[in-house]
């Protein structure tokens, strides 16, 4: 049965830079830096400048000042990979390395500054922290890096099998994708066992999905283009107070260009022979002449980003085409078409 066919749309994401804070999606989609910093006797140091560095940011560094308590935060940082340097006159600079942040994760980096030469500088390798302690949320965040490698299905309904208690709803029922033998497929990924339609589907902070009569809000009218997308946060409880359902808040990353250009590619494809069979001879007796198959199905896409003006505007565009075709068990062909009223199965199509 054919369900679905999309000549994917190209997607062209600018990044515009030195925009306000504001104009960016809340912390859920976006990562956040946060900590105190003490001199080596323990006293709480203001005025100290922080500044968090990344090829993320199209500005390469942003950087805060300690308030009177030692505290700092640096909000509204793309996923990616930081380092974060500490420096006031009078102490050496502190410099902290390999911090990753992920959409809605809020990395504790603390410092401790001695007294010192500025020429000196204290490099702390090694020791990104791996647990978010400011947030109550439950999330899974699956980057570009595990969509390419893990062997699921690179479609939305393929990330229902890598999140705990996590299943894919669709009008036929459970719809269980392995490796990909569904393609992309119209449904909703409800959690714990709750009702389908309590979840949202955003794309950086924007919700895109259709709302039905019912308040939900899971059902993807429109398929999203992954061949754009950095990674997928998925939000499983502890959600703000902004959430309206206790559903699955399922959230897109989409790609940035930056200041050198990089090509990307992917493509899968199935004719069904590689796909196994567990019909057997007592199943057939008890009236299942059939089971479900792949006909045919494949996904490419192509990609491309890099800078338009270095540290001042970058460019991304990003295309898609697939298609999944399927024979459902029990779906036959009539074979009285045309010439009688009543239905007839044809075994052989």
């Amino acid at each position: 049965m054919f369900r679905a066919r999309v000549v994917g749309a190209g997607v062209v994401l600018m990044c515009v830079m030195l925009l306000p804070t504001a104009a960016w999606a809340q912390t859920a989609v976006s990562g956040s830096i946060a900590g105190v910093v003490n001199d080596t006797s323990g006293a709480v140091l203001p005025g100290v400048t922080v500044e968090a560095a990344s090829p993320a940011l199209i500005e390469n560094v942003r950087s805060v000042v300690t308030d009177g308590q030692g505290q700092y935060q640096i909000v509204e940082l793309r996923p990616g990979t930081y380092t974060v340097t500490f420096t006031l006159p009078g102490f050496s600079r502190f410099r902290r390395e390999g911090i990753e942040l992920t959409a809605g994760f809020s990395a504790v980096v603390n410092a401790e500054m001695r007294v010192g030469d500025l020429a000196e500088t204290v490099t702390v390798t090694g020791a990104s922290p791996v647990v978010d302690i400011r947030n109550v949320r439950t999330q899974t965040v699956l980057s570009r890096e595990i969509l390419d490698v893990l062997p699921t299905g690179k479609a939305t309904g393929g990330y229902a099998s890598l999140i705990v208690g996590a299943v894919l709803s669709g009008p036929l029922g459970a719809m269980q994708d392995v490796g990909g033998n569904k393609g992309e497929q119209y449904g909703e990924i409800v959690i714990h066992g709750g009702r389908a339609g309590d979840g949202r589907m955003n794309f950086d902070g924007m919700t895109y999905n259709g709302m039905n009569a019912s308040g939900g809000g899971a059902n993807h009218y429109w398929t999203p283009n992954l061949v754009a997308v950095e990674e997928v946060g998925f939000e499983t409880g502890g959600m703000s107070a902004e959430a309206e359902s206790g559903g699955i808040h399922q959230n897109m990353v989409p790609k940035d260009g930056g200041n050198t250009f990089r090509p990307y590619f992917s493509g899968t494809g199935n004719t069904g022979a590689l796909q196994g069979s567990n019909l057997t001879d007592e199943l057939r007796s008890r009236g299942l002449q059939s089971e479900s198959k792949i006909k045919h199905n494949f996904d490419v896409g192509v990609g491309l980003g890099g800078p338009i003006k270095r540290n001042k505007l970058w460019f991304y565009t990003a295309h898609r085409w697939w298609a999944a075709q399927e024979y459902y068990a029990g779906s036959y062909f009539n074979k009285n078409q045309g010439t009688s009223m009543i239905y007839g199965e044809d075994l052989s199509r």
